[in-house]
Parts: structure tokens; sequence; C-alpha cells
């Protein structure tokens, strides 16, 4: 089976303003640089699409173009030497700078995850192309393992002894079998109210197969879930073997020229159902009236609305500081050691195999993604700060990239928001964690979606507008 493919032509175009009307939802996002193509999946650029396709009227303003926010998208590779203020022009061993687009908080996207489902059925996909990352690998006392998710996978690994082996394939074919929806599947366990340490212990799981199991599989970020009741994270197991059953190689995609394709394929879907998108927008001021927003200044002209959303750098005084996350680039010239020569991967570092309350993650894409030149591979090393001195945290990530040509290193502040939107209508996004993958982010869109519709957020009604739209036949 191929990863959603579309119509293989990269398009650079901007939707430009049109039209007076204002609108009822208005978003504001970091800004996007018109001419090194420096943007990211904000969760706000993702809710203008799907809140279009909802029937709401979208303005999407974003501000002056300069270096969109954080999680920008940077090419050429000269731009990533100024923005880090690293002297000097990259060597020539780099190669042409055109050939780099370099990520900076780069996120993979689960096959069969949420984010594909939005991006299938609001009909992104149709602009973008994904290739399968090629492994996904946990750390185990020093050295690095494939993550074993399927009964074969699980009997062949070396990660685990002979009868742990046994034990942990017998709970792989428990999770499959697995229904939320039929109570003959339990054997025994309560899914609202048995805790994950619970059954663990009765599938007699030892320390390691459960590290692997909670921070690879499951992909959480720390143990906090061992104790809250098991339905959530036998389901997201069952979320990462079905999207490795998809494609194989690993449950992991990723978009060929970096995550910076995405906000057009949503910018387009948003033009489609009406929306408007104004570039270069200096934010003045967010109009608020009776302790409600109205509208949003800009260039002494205010942008009238109902709802608005944006990321935290435009509300300081509604959100506060939740920690820090550290993020390092690495230029390498070869792939990963023990990874198979893999030209993409993940690796997840568990909390306990090196002493933290959080993991560690790397992931690595290269020239096979076009995002890097010939030869080159770029590794993201990502962890929660948890003490004043960052850099060390992160050294047990770095030393499996060794050498490495050139690092790039970050510190950022995490905000969530202390406003929820229920009086004043402004919905505030998370600030990005230090995972790899967009699950995360998809929960935040969930959570805003909800806040501001007062509904869940359903893929299968999302489905059914569009085609009342478009009608069914134009979809195939």
């Amino acid at each position: 089976m191929q990863p959603p493919q579309g119509r293989g032509q990269r398009s650079h175009r901007r939707w430009e303003p049109h039209g007076a009307e204002f609108p009822p939802a208005l978003l504001l996002q970091p800004g996007i640089q018109t001419e090194s193509r420096d943007l990211q999946p904000h969760p706000e650029c993702i809710l203008s699409g799907i809140m279009s396709v909802n029937g709401k009227k979208v303005l999407h303003m974003d501000r002056n173009s300069y270096y969109g926010g954080e999680s920008a998208s940077i090419t050429p590779l000269e731009d990533l030497y100024k923005r880090f203020n690293l002297p000097g022009t990259p060597p020539e061993s780099m190669g042409r700078g055109r050939d780099w687009n370099v990520d900076l908080i780069p996120k993979f996207l689960m096959a069969n995850g949420q984010l594909v489902k939005m991006l299938l059925y609001t009909e992104v996909t149709r602009y973008l192309d994904f290739k399968v990352i090629e492994g996904s690998f946990v750390y185990k006392g020093g050295k690095i393992y494939k993550v074993p998710s399927t009964e074969a996978e699980a009997l062949a690994s070396s990660l685990m002894g002979l009868f742990e082996k046994r034990r942990f394939r017998k709970f792989l074919v428990y999770v499959a079998n697995f229904d939320e929806n039929d109570p003959r599947t339990f054997e025994g366990v309560d899914p609202k109210k048995t805790t994950m340490r619970d059954v663990y212990k009765k599938f007699d799981l030892g320390q390691d197969v459960i590290d692997f199991t909670g921070h690879a599989l499951a992909l959480y970020r720390t143990d906090d879930y061992l104790d809250q009741p098991c339905q959530e994270t036998i389901n997201r197991i069952k979320l990462y073997s079905e999207s490795l059953a998809r494609y194989g190689k690993s449950p992991y995609l990723y978009p060929l020229y970096g995550l910076g394709e995405l906000p057009q394929g949503f910018a387009r879907l948003s033009a489609i159902y009406g929306g408007t998108y104004m570039l270069n927008k200096p934010i003045e001021e967010i109009v608020i009236e009776n302790g409600k927003v109205v509208g949003v200044k800009s260039e002494g002209e205010v942008a009238r609305c109902k709802q608005l959303i944006c990321d935290p750098s435009y509300v300081s005084d509604r959100v506060t500081k939740v920690g820090q996350v550290i993020r390092v680039i690495c230029i390498l010239s070869h792939p990963i050691k023990n990874t198979n020569d893999a030209n993409s991967c993940q690796i997840i570092i568990p909390q306990n195999q090196v002493n933290r309350k959080s993991d560690i993650y790397v992931c690595m894409i290269s020239s096979a993604h076009n995002v890097a030149a010939q030869g080159k591979y770029i590794a993201i090393a990502s962890t929660t700060v948890e003490t004043a001195d960052p850099e060390k945290e992160i050294k047990p990530a770095l030393d499996l990239l060794e050498p490495i040509e050139q690092k790039f290193v970050s510190i950022s502040d995490l905000f969530a928001p202390t406003d929820l939107g229920t009086e004043s209508q402004i919905f505030i996004s998370r600030t990005y964690d230090a995972t790899t993958h967009f699950e995360t982010t998809c929960d935040d869109i969930k959570d805003i979606y909800k806040r501001m519709m007062g509904s869940e957020f359903d893929f299968e009604e999302m489905k059914r507008k569009k085609n009342d739209i478009y009608g069914e036949e134009e979809q195939q």
C-alpha cells in the first residue's frame, strides 16, 4: 500500500485577501515568510481549514514576513545559519543551500492517526506527497533496538529474553483482539477502571518491556499513564500497530519537502470554502468589549469577529509558562548507527533508561524526503527541560548521532492557556511539545474545536459536510 500522494506539484501560491466582509472566526498565526517557505502546520492553520469546511467564515491573518515563530520550515540553509547567529556561511560540503528545507520542529504523522484522517477527510492530501519513515527504534541500556509491535517482531526481537517474548506476544494478541464495545474481549479487565499498571501485572511484563510499550508504542511522554484506566493506552497501542500495518516499515509518514507543505494545503482548502488569507498583517491590538473579543486591529483598521483563534505569543496575559523544551538540530553525513542505514527514523529514549521524568526523542530525515542535500541527514533531538543544564540532559541522544557536522541548539518556553475562551471567545493553542509526532497537537485541535463549537470533533460529520458541497462523485 502506498502512502497518500498528491498531484506531484509543489505550488508556492499564497492566498491573497478577497472580499470585505468580516468573519465570525478569525485566526492569528506567527508570520509566514513569503520568500523562503517559512511556515509549519500550527493548530491555527489546521483549524482554519476545518472551520471553513464547517461553514464558518474565516479570516486568517499572519504577522510581518519575518521568520514564522518557532515552528518554521527554513530554506535555504544559509537562513538557518543566520537564524541561529552562526558566523559565516555553510561550508561547501553541505551542498546547495536551496536543497535544504529544515523543519525547526519536525513531527511525524501516524499513518492511521488523527492528522492523516484530517488531511484525508479535508482532501488536503491532494496537494501533498508522503513518504514512509523507514524505522522506529527504542533505546535500552545504551543501545538502540527496533520497536517490536507485531507478534513476529516480538519473537525475533533481541530486546527481550525468551520467556519475556512469550509474555509480550500474549499481551500483543490481547491488545489486537481488544474491542471496547465487546466485553468478551476484556478478559476480566474493566477498561474504564483497571489501571495500565495492573494490566502489565496481569501479563507479568518486566520493567524494560513496560518502558518501550508505554513510551515507544503508546507514545506517552511520562509514566503518569500507569495509574490511569487502561482503555486509552490499549487504544494507543492499537493505533501504533494499525498504522504500522498500513505501510510496513514504520507507523510514521512525513511529507516530501517537509512540513511547510501542510499549511499551504490547508490554506487552499480554506480558500475553496470561502476563507480569506491576509499576509504580512501586523497585529496592533485584540479588541475586547464587555470581556468578549469583537475584533483585531491591524494598520489602523479593525477586522471584526465573533471568535478568535491564536497562539500564545499574541496573548501573553492569558497564558502561563508550563515548562521548556530543548531541541538540537544536527546535520550528519551518515545514517544513525544500528538503524540498518535507514534514511529516516525515529528513536525514543524512555525516561527510566536515563533516570529522567520525561522521554528524549530523536527524529531523522534526509535527502530521501527532499529536505537535505544528497548524502546528508538531519537529526533533531528534543526533550522537556528538567534541570539548569539542558544540553547535558540531551547528551544521551547526541551520543547516538556522532559524528555531528553542525549543531543548532534552541531552548523554548512552553505555554498553555489560562483562558479557555468560554467568556472571551478567544481560543489559544498550546506550544508544541517535545514529541516527534502530531498526536498531541491533534488533541489540542480537537479540544479547541469542542470549546468553539460546543460539540466533539467528528470526522464522519466533516466528510458529510464536504460531500454536501462537492457531491460524492467529485471526491473520487
